[in-house]
C-alpha cells in the first residue's frame, strides 16, 4: 500500500483500468474453458456408440466383401477383401479384453472374443474358396455367416444399451450446463459489481485530498494563515499539490512574521543606536572627568613640542608628540569607527609613552595580517584593554613584562588578541567582567576612566552580537589574553 502512494496519478489510474479489464478478462477466460469442457463433455456422451456403430458398418463390410470375392472370385474383391478384414482387426483391437464388474465391459470382451472367431472363419473360408475345396468351403461358410449373425445382434444389444445409458448422462450433462451457465452469469455480475467498487474507492481516495485542499484554501482566502497543515499521504500529482499548498500557508506565515520581526528590529535598532550613543557620550564623559582640561593640556604640549624642537631636544620632542597625539585621538575618535590600523596606531604610541615613563621596562610584539588593517571597529577600544594588561597584568613584573598584539582571520571572522605574560586571571574573577559585575575601579584605576564592561557593550552594540569577546587565563601567574571579534 505504501507503494502506491510513491507512484504518479497518471500510473494508478492506468493500474485500475488495467486489472479492472484484466478481471473481466479472466472471468471470460475460464467462462470459454468451462463452456468447451461441458461441450467436450456432451460430445464424448455418445462416443462409445458411435464406435461400435463404426465397427458394426465394419463387420458389415468384411461380410459383404467376403460374399462378393466368393461369388466372383476378382482381384479387386479378394483386394477389398483384406482391406475391410484389416479394418476390422484394427478397430477390433480398441475393443475391452479384461475381465471386470462392468456389464458393457464383459459385452465388449465377448464380441471382441466373437469377432476373432469370425475373422478366423472368414479367412478360412477365402482360403478353401481359392483352393477349390468345396466342402471345407461351404462349412466355413456356414460358420462364418452364423457367427456374424451372432456377432450383430450382440454389437446391437451393446450399442442399445450403451445408448439408454448415455442418454442419462447426456441429460445430467445438460442439466450440468445450465446450472454452469447460471453461475457465469453470476460471476461475470460479481465482477462487475467489483470492479465498480474498486473504481469508486479509487475515486474517492483522489478526490477526497482535494475537498481537503479546498477547504483549507477557503480558509486561506478568508486570510486565516493559521490552519493546520493536510497530511501528504502519497507521492503522486495531488500529494505534490499537497506540498506545494502547505509550502505555500508556510513560506506567507513566515514572511507575515518576518515583517513583524522587520519592524521590532528597526525599532530595537533605534534603540540600540540611542544606547551607543549613550555609550560614547559615557566613555567620553569618563574621558573627560579623568582629565584636567584637555584642550588645555593639549594646545601646551604642543607648545612643550615647539620649545623642544627649538632646543634640539629630539627625544623629549618625539615623546610630546606622541603624547599630543594620544590625546588628540581619544578627543576626536572616541564618538568615531575608526580602522584596526588605526587602534593598533594608537597602541603604538601607548605603548611609547608608558616605556619613556617605566624606562622601556615593557616589551611590547605585534604580528599583524596587513590584509585585515581596513576592518573597521569602534574608536577607544584596545587601548582600555592595554592599559588593563599593564596595571593589572605586569606592573609588578619590571623589565620581563611582555605584551603581544596579534592581527589574525579565524574561521572566518578578525581576531584581535591583546596577550600578556602577567599575573593572570581567575575564572571568577573573567566572569564577573564578561558580566559586567566586576567593579570598574578595580579593573581601571589609573586609567582614562574607560573600563571594560564599556568596552563589551560598544563591542556588542556595533557587530550585534553577544560572542565578540573572550578572555583566557590559565590562572594566576600564567598570564592573560583577551580576544576582539570582527567581522570581516
Amino acid at each position: 500500500m505504501s507503494k502506491m502512494r510513491d507512484v504518479s496519478l497518471q500510473l494508478k489510474i492506468s493500474s485500475i483500468y488495467i486489472i479492472t479489464n484484466l478481471l473481466v478478462v479472466l472471468v471470460n477466460i475460464v467462462l470459454i474453458v468451462g463452456i468447451n469442457s461441458m461441450s467436450g463433455r456432451l460430445d464424448m456422451v455418445y462416443q462409445d456408440n458411435r464406435h461400435l456403430n463404426e465397427f458394426s458398418d465394419a463387420v458389415n463390410a468384411l461380410q459383404d466383401d467376403m460374399t462378393d470375392y466368393l461369388n466372383v472370385k476378382t482381384s479387386d474383391s479378394l483386394e477389398n477383401y483384406y482391406r475391410s478384414e484389416q479394418l476390422c482387426r484394427n478397430m477390433m483391437a480398441d475393443l475391452n479384453e479384461e475381465v471386470t464388474g462392468s456389464v458393457f465391459d464383459r459385452m465388449e470382451r465377448n464380441i471382441r472374443h466373437m469377432t476373432e472367431v469370425y475373422l478366423d472363419e472368414v479367412a478360412k473360408t477365402i482360403e478353401a474358396k481359392r483352393g477349390r475345396n468345396v466342402e471345407k468351403y461351404r462349412l466355413h461358410y456356414e460358420n462364418a455367416t452364423r457367427m456374424y449373425d451372432y456377432t450383430d445382434t450382440y454389437i446391437s444389444d451393446l450399442n442399445m444399451e450403451q445408448f439408454r445409458s448415455n442418454s442419462e448422462r447426456y441429460s445430467e450433462l445438460q442439466q450440468r450446463f445450465r446450472l454452469f451457465e447460471v453461475v457465469s452469469v453470476a460471476a461475470i455480475l460479481l465482477v462487475m459489481a467489483s470492479n465498480v467498487c474498486i473504481i469508486i474507492s479509487f475515486v474517492g481516495t483522489v478526490i477526497r485530498p482535494l475537498k481537503k485542499l479546498s477547504s483549507q484554501a477557503d480558509e486561506v482566502a478568508k486570510g486565516n494563515f493559521k490552519i493546520a497543515l493536510l497530511p501528504v499521504e502519497s507521492k503522486d500529482e495531488v500529494g505534490v499539490v499537497t506540498g506545494a499548498f502547505n509550502s505555500m500557508v508556510l513560506s506567507i506565515g513566515r514572511y507575515i512574521e518576518r515583517i513583524r520581526e522587520s519592524m521590532e528590529a528597526e525599532r530595537a535598532l533605534k534603540e540600540r543606536e540611542l544606547l551607543m550613543e549613550g555609550h560614547l557620550k559615557d566613555a567620553r564623559l569618563k574621558y573627560l572627568q579623568a582629565q584636567i582640561n584637555p584642550h588645555f593640556l593639549f594646545n601646551t604640549l604642543n607648545a612643550g613640542a615647539q620649545l623642544a624642537m627649538m632646543e634640539g631636544a629630539d627625544r623629549t620632542y618625539d615623546y610630546i608628540q606622541k603624547v599630543a597625539q594620544f590625546y588628540r585621538y581619544n578627543m576626536k575618535k572616541s564618538e568615531e569607527t575608526v580602522t584596526v590600523a588605526e587602534e593598533i596606531e594608537m597602541v603604538d604610541s601607548y605603548i611609547y609613552i608608558l616605556n619613556v615613563r617605566f624606562a622601556g621596562d615593557i616589551h611590547y610584539e605585534k604580528r599583524t595580517d596587513e590584509s585585515l588593517l581596513s576592518v573597521e571597529m569602534p574608536g577607544m577600544i584596545l587601548q582600555p584593554i592595554v592599559e588593563n594588561c599593564v596595571n593589572h597584568g605586569i606592573r609588578e613584573m619590571g623589565d620581563r613584562g611582555v605584551i603581544l598584539l596579534s592581527l589574525y582571520e579565524k574561521e572566518g571572522k578578525v581576531c584581535i588578541s591583546v596577550k600578556d605574560n602577567g599575573v593572570g586571571m581567575s575564572r571568577e574573577i573573567i566572569e564577573k567582567v564578561m558580566s559586567g559585575t566586576y567593579r570598574e575601579d578595580e579593573m581601571a584605576t589609573g586609567g582614562n576612566g574607560v573600563g571594560m564592561d564599556n568596552v563589551i557593550s560598544r563591542m556588542k552594540l556595533f557587530t550585534d552580537n553577544e560572542n565578540v569577546m573572550e578572555i583566557k587565563s590559565e590562572g594566576r601567574g600564567k598570564g592573560t589574553e583577551v580576544c576582539l571579534y570582527l567581522q570581516i
